[in-house]
């Protein structure tokens, strides 16, 4: 980040990934947005509902918050983008870029291992990995040495089609598969 008259300067290109070895869930968000871009931080909006899924769906023991988001790797779980640049929407994101993230991912996922790779957007997984009718849950294929694969939904609070109630089930069917 740089630093001008003691602000931070809004021109972030990326966040960076929250990876490592022995994963048991990688989350994939489409791309990081400007208020995540500011801070440096995943799922930074106060709107986004990220942090308090994980919480109320079993895979932490506390709502973490998204200056917290490096503790997320003593749950063994981690966090990247399919698209690492910054954006106001994900709307903005082309599907040309989500191709290219998904076989980012594949070489992210090959490299870490993770037990499971979880996208959170199902269009965003559908374009990205040319599987347009792709439901969401668990998915048949495998990614990077054999991760499995789940599309759940975009935890974002301008995402009006899955409540809490909605994600926090969908998600902990993943948890429950760990």
């Amino acid at each position: 980040m740089q630093f001008r008259s003691g602000a931070i300067s809004s021109a972030v290109a990326s966040v960076p990934d929250l990876l490592g070895p022995d994963l048991d869930v990688v989350f994939c968000g489409i791309n990081p947005g400007t208020v995540s871009g500011r801070l440096g931080q995943h799922f930074a909006r106060p709107g986004n509902r990220f942090w308090k899924v994980l919480h109320l769906a079993g895979f932490t023991d506390r709502l973490l918050r998204p200056d917290e988001q490096w503790a997320l790797l003593d749950y063994k779980l981690g966090v990247t983008n399919l698209v690492e640049r910054v954006s106001g929407s994900a709307a903005e994101v082309s599907t040309a870029e989500l191709r290219a993230g998904a076989a980012t991912l594949a070489e992210k996922a090959a490299r870490w291992n993770p037990r499971w790779v979880a996208v959170l957007g199902a269009e965003a997984y559908r374009k990205g990995f040319r599987r347009p009718k792709a439901p969401m849950g668990r998915q048949p294929e495998t990614i990077g040495r054999g991760s499995g694969l789940w599309v759940l939904p975009n935890p974002s609070g301008l995402q009006a089609r899955y409540q809490i109630p909605d994600m926090v089930t969908l998600y902990g069917e993943l948890r429950r598969n760990l």
